[in-house]
């Protein structure tokens, strides 16, 4: 991924925080049949990797090598940026349009899981942590279904884990323009309803200020 200095996101608790609102990632390979993606949520376990699962019948787990290296890509708002929110566009016109964005490559080795314990493991972490979440104190419990029926729908997955290799972020949020053309962003976006990423530009400016 091509990241100029001034769209490198280095803080830790800003790139987990992208990971945990945005779990839904793309994971990439290289096979012999060539490059495969796959659109699946992870969470991060208690040990640092990455959790997940996937349909046994999704052939990944039979194309990607046990301990392959993955590459798992999170994109968190995204919005296009027109000239007409810079103010200093009235007075040279040296403005084009621009896209801004916020996305996490995470780099990992994956292993596959296809004892019980591990698929319950992984389907109860991402249960847990999305049901708190939606629903609180009624969230859904693995325990709420049938043994026999949740005995099934785990025959029916494989469980992974993706241990980290490295990780690259970027944070493209017009950090390279001056603060009135910057401000005029934020109001353009929020105006044309992609507040996700003005609220990320503003809070991004507001720290730095």
């Amino acid at each position: 991924m091509y990241v100029p200095a001034h769209f490198a996101e280095t803080d830790a608790a800003a790139i987990a925080a992208l990971l945990e609102a945005f779990p839904l990632a793309c994971v990439v390979a290289q096979t012999a049949s060539g490059l495969v993606a796959n659109h699946l949520p992870l969470l991060v376990g208690a040990d640092g990797s990455l959790i997940g699962h996937c349909a046994l019948a999704n052939a990944m787990h039979r194309e990607i090598a046990e301990g392959q290296e993955v590459l798992a890509i999170f994109r968190g708002d995204d919005a296009y940026v027109s000239p007409n929110f810079y103010p200093g566009k009235a007075e040279h016109h040296r403005h084009v349009p621009t896209w801004n964005y916020q996305v996490v490559h995470v780099h990992g080795t994956i292993a596959f899981q296809h004892d019980d314990k591990a698929k319950r493991a992984a389907v109860g972490l991402l249960t847990r942590h999305h049901e708190r979440r939606l629903n609180g104190a009624d969230a859904w419990r693995m325990a709420d279904a049938p043994a026999d029926y949740m005995d099934r729908m785990l025959a029916a997955i494989v469980a992974f884990r993706i241990d980290i290799v490295r990780t690259l972020a970027k944070s493209k949020l017009s950090q390279n323009r001056d603060a009135r053309d910057h401000a005029g962003a934020v109001d353009g976006l929020r105006r044309t309803g992609a507040t996700g990423i003005a609220d990320a530009m503003a809070r991004r400016s507001s720290e730095k200020g």
